[in-house]
Formats: C-alpha cells, structure tokens, sequence
C-alpha cells in the first residue's frame, strides 16, 4: 500500500537531529516556555518574515488567541462580522464563533477554492470587522487584492496558514501579509511537530505582547494577571522539534512541488479535474486533491491497486450539527466541492516509481 503521508519516513530522515534536539531538552531541565521555544519564535518569524511569532498549543488556539486579542484591544466586538470562505476546515470557523463573532460565509473561487477578492467585496457590510483567507490545501490566497480591499473598508486580516508555510506570492510568505496569521504544526502538516503545536505570526507589537499574556493566564509577569487568559503554550521539545525540522522545510516543499508538476503532467484522465496552479511557488503543495464525479468509484479502484486516499472534507462546516443555524445555507460551490474532492498521496519521501505508478492507476481509471 502506498500511504497517503508517511509520518515515520517523513520523520526518519532527521532521526539523529530530532533525538539529539529531545535530549537536549531532557537534559535541560526546562521543559516550558524556555530557550527552545525562544529560538524557535526567532527563526519562524525570520523564515516567514515577520517581526514577530508567538507560539501557542495548537492551529486552532492561533486563530482563537488572536481574534481574542483583538476583542481585548478594542479593534474587535462582540456581534462584528468575519468573512471567510464557506469550504474551509471548521476550525476557522470555530476560531471566529468561540469569540462571540459573527462567520460571514462566502463561495470560494471555484478554480482555486480560495477567497475570491469580488465575493468578498459584496459580502462586506457595516458590521465587517475582518477577513479570514484560508490558504487552503496549501496555496496561499490572492492577498494582494484582498489587503486592498481591507486598506478601503479598514478591515483587520487574519490569515489561516494552517495549511500553507512558506507559500508566496512575488517572494513574499504566508503569514507575513495580514495583520497577523495563525500556523499549524499538527504532525502531518508541511512543517509537523511531533505532537500539537502553532503559533501566531505578526508585525504588530502591540498584538504580539498581548498574545504572549493571553497563551500564559493572561499573565506577562508571575501572579500578576492582566487578562483572563488560558493556558496554551508551545512546549519546548515541540519547539526543539519544529526547530530541526524548519532547517529542511525549502528542500521538502520543493520536493512537493517537483511531485505536484509531475501529477500535472502526467494525469491525463478526462474524468478527473485537476488542481490549475499558474505560479508553482503560491503553492506548497500540502494536499494534491482532484475533483471527480462518483468519488467513492474512484477511491475503490485507487484501494483495489494498493493507493491511500483521503478527503478533505466530506461535509462543509454549514452544514455541520455544530452549526445548526446554518444548515438552511446553500453555497452550491462549496457543496459541490465537499462531494466530489479526493486527495490523492503526495509526501517529500515517495519514490519516483510510486509517483509513476500513481499517475497510471489513475490514467487507468474508468469511471467503474
């Protein structure tokens, strides 16, 4: 079997650097909010471009940590609203509804399934506070035209990076256009920890001293709490972790890309849509997904020849039980792309043969 993402060989290949990073920490004594964690704010924030990075536990506590921050600063309140796409994973959408905010839920462009600057457009109101551009599947979102929209309408822009570390547009990287951006390092991420952890990226001092308060009890000193904060802090082996694997983050996502253009190339089946990527540096290639009518037919043909396969995501957060006021919504594009997407294995350590054999089982396909 071809495994969708193999975590252990992903891993393997920096055994020796990640067991002396562990050890390191071990013998340190210090296993919270230490050097590890100092170091790896330091050097993510450089690599995106940022001033700042703030570490926090999880994807999710990113983008909750900052609306959150938001409120307490005054730039945010309760009952504003926040236009995000209506296909993205329901941790965006549990970010804005855990801070008492209003989810403005827009159709995706249907080629890139990304924000689409027109739609946004229409969807602002007076009650618009933000946008949330979802880099979603690991191509960054048209942040050009959406940072001039929120310029014109004085609107706050929190990307959700999740998904995308180190994509760019004109040199520029994920996580250093808006005015602040939450990552995940969930472990099958492009830049995995070994376990949860995130972060937030901005170049807004005050942003980022109030994130460091909120992620520790609200605390910036010792039993002195300035805000009702919560406990999510990025640990140190997690830090020691992502700091050995952000020295190898380049040469993977290109070796994805190489896998995305060859799947490109070579996938010639006419019952199969295809990713359309016109710059290959905007995307990271973090899922390769193609669209195809019948999914299930296909996912039994690539099981049948030994091929993992996933969706990413059979039902769209509207029409979650979650989400019961929102389950009269129809959004015929993003539905759409919920029943027919299926994500096919791309992962830095596949051979060249699996790759090709990939290609061919999918060239085989017919629709059964």
């Amino acid at each position: 079997m071809i495994k969708f993402l193999d975590l252990q060989a992903l891993n393997q290949q920096y055994e020796t650097e990640l067991k002396e990073a562990c050890s390191r920490v071990i013998d340190s004594g210090w296993y919270i909010m230490g050097n590890e964690l100092e170091k790896f704010e330091l050097e993510f924030a450089e690599y995106c471009g940022t001033q700042f990075c703030i570490g926090v536990a999880n994807g999710l506590d990113a983008l909750i940590l900052t609306l959150r921050a938001w409120k307490e600063l005054g730039k945010l309140k309760s009952g504003d609203e926040v236009i995000v796409q209506a296909n993205t994973y329901i941790a965006s959408i549990l970010a804005i509804t855990e801070n008492d905010l209003v989810p403005v839920l827009v159709e995706p462009d249907p080629i890139t399934f990304n924000l689409a600057p027109e739609v946004v457009r229409a969807a602002i109101t007076p009650k618009t506070k933000a946008i949330l551009p979802v880099h979603l599947y690991g191509l960054i979102s048209p942040m050009t035209e959406l940072m001039n929209l929120a310029d014109e309408f004085d609107l706050l822009v929190l990307e959700d990076c999740a998904q995308s570390h180190g994509a760019e547009i004109g040199g520029k990287r994920a996580g250093n256009w808006g005015d602040a951006a939450g990552f995940s390092f969930y472990p099958g991420k492009n830049l995995g920890a070994l376990g949860d952890a995130g972060a937030v990226t901005t170049n807004d001092e005050e942003l980022a001293k109030t994130l460091l308060a909120l992620r520790n009890y609200g605390s910036h000193k010792k039993y002195e709490n300035s805000y009702q904060g919560v406990n999510s802090r990025l640990d140190e082996i997690q830090a020691a972790m992502l700091r050995v694997k952000l020295k190898h983050l380049d040469k993977e996502t290109l070796r994805r890309q190489q896998i995305a253009t060859l799947y490109i190339e070579g996938i010639k089946n006419e019952l199969l849509i295809l990713p359309n990527i016109l710059d290959i540096k905007s995307h990271v290639w973090h899922l390769f997904v193609i669209r195809v009518n019948n999914r299930e037919s296909l996912i039994d043909w690539m099981n049948k020849n030994h091929i993992q396969t996933l969706v990413h995501y059979p039902i769209p957060p509207h029409k979650q039980k979650a989400y019961k006021d929102l389950n009269h919504k129809i959004f015929k594009v993003t539905e759409s792309i919920h029943e027919t997407v299926v994500s096919i294995p791309l992962d830095p350590t596949m051979s060249d043969s699996d790759i090709s054999h990939i290609i061919n089982i999918l060239n085989e396909y017919k629709g059964f």
